[in-house]
């Protein structure tokens, strides 16, 4: 789908996405891993040049999960050198196309030079205003719901005290408006503890295109897939057309 056909009145304010399908990618090509990492990093320049475009605000990416440590120290050591390599290298676009960088999740977990890499991009890029690049690193969403819970226990509010946006302020998330689409390429059916809380109302998107291989016309697909949809929150769909 090209940009030109996108109703502009029903652009999504916030677009999150599982980037799946780099390791498989890289196992076509008969390469290891981490080869498809690299070549992911083409596809998040295009979505984000894409999402610019397109008048998106907010575009959240799920680079790197609390679970993902689990994985063999040699592609995790590659990933956290990627890191580094790709806040370098994009910088300038970021720069460029006016946006703004902020991460999510455990940023203490991630090597000392991997973090104030990442630190110095997001001082350079704070007052930027196109769009607000949200990286999801070292999270998951139980992690994120646990310590939110820590959080207000140790503040000493009592039940009472505490409702839904109680937590919603406690989240890491709480600057941020809910996402409006999400979007998961590499064919699976599942949002592998991604933003459970904020996608209670989240338009999906699934794709079996692996991520390297995403362009800026598969990012208006979703979009256009996603603006063919009526969102009722709990209403009927003769409620939502009426408007009340």
């Amino acid at each position: 789908m090209k940009l030109e056909e996108l109703d502009k009145t029903r652009i999504p304010q916030h677009v999150a996405i599982i980037m799946d399908g780099n390791g498989r990618w890289a196992q076509k090509q008969q390469h290891e891993r981490i080869f498809g990492h690299h070549h992911g990093l083409t596809a998040v320049h295009k979505t984000v040049e894409a999402a610019v475009a397109a008048g998106v605000k907010y575009l959240t990416l799920y680079t790197f999960s609390t679970e993902n440590w689990n994985r063999p120290q040699a592609e995790v050591d590659g990933l956290m050198e990627l890191l580094i390599q790709a806040v370098h290298d994009e910088t300038k676009t970021l720069m460029d196309n006016n946006v703004r960088l902020q991460t999510i999740g455990d940023f203490n977990r991630i090597p000392e030079r991997s973090r104030n890499k990442l630190q110095e991009c997001i001082d350079l890029t704070a007052n930027n205003t196109a769009l607000t690049l949200v990286i999801a690193l070292s999270y998951s969403a139980r992690w994120e719901i646990t310590q939110a819970i820590k959080q207000i226990t140790a503040e000493g509010l009592t039940p009472d005290q505490i409702d839904e946006n109680t937590l919603s302020r406690y989240l890491t998330t709480k600057d941020y408006p809910d996402p409006d689409l999400l979007i998961r390429t590499g064919g699976e059916l599942r949002v592998s503890n991604f933003l459970l809380w904020q996608i209670a109302y989240t338009e999906f998107y699934f794709s079996d295109m692996l991520w390297p291989d995403f362009e800026h016309e598969d990012f208006y697909e979703a979009i256009g897939q996603y603006q063919r949809r009526q969102r009722r929150f709990g209403k009927t769909g003769a409620q939502i057309e009426s408007g009340k």
